[in-house]
């Protein structure tokens, strides 16, 4: 669940894009997992969804490296895109894994980005098809 204001708009770096729609100083809790508006999904429930819906979770949803269960969020942040050097991710020095903070203070009209390879098992497919239309 995002805990900062955004939009979605058109992205320099790909397709659509999550912007922050305010100052965010470095620190503050980007994002939060928010159990029953956040959804997991194991493999076996995957597999149980229909075709669509596969394919729906498997590009706006991620596999978290520590459980291997998909994840959905339940809002925009699914249009939050990679970046080697992103402004969002996790304290290096923090136990929680399901907060996201800003890295550095964020401009309002700043594009978020995370690393997918920090949290994604599947970051390596989804950047080599990112070039791919979903569906």
């Amino acid at each position: 669940m995002m805990l900062v204001s955004v939009r979605v708009a058109p992205s320099r770096i790909h397709g659509l894009g999550l912007f922050s729609t305010e100052f965010v100083p470095r620190g503050a809790p980007i994002w939060r997992f928010e159990p029953g508006f956040d959804q997991t999904f194991s493999s076996g429930q995957l597999a149980l969804l229909p075709a669509g819906a596969q394919a729906h979770l498997r590009w706006f949803g991620w596999v978290d490296r520590l459980t291997s269960h998909w994840v959905l969020s339940g809002d925009h942040a699914c249009f939050m895109n990679h970046d080697p050097r992103p402004n969002t991710g996790v304290s290096s020095d923090s136990l929680d894994r399901t907060v996201t903070i800003a890295l550095r203070d964020i401009s309002a009209g700043e594009e978020l980005t995370c690393d997918y390879h920090a949290f994604d098992a599947e970051a390596e497919a989804k950047l080599g098809s990112a070039a791919q239309s979903y569906g």
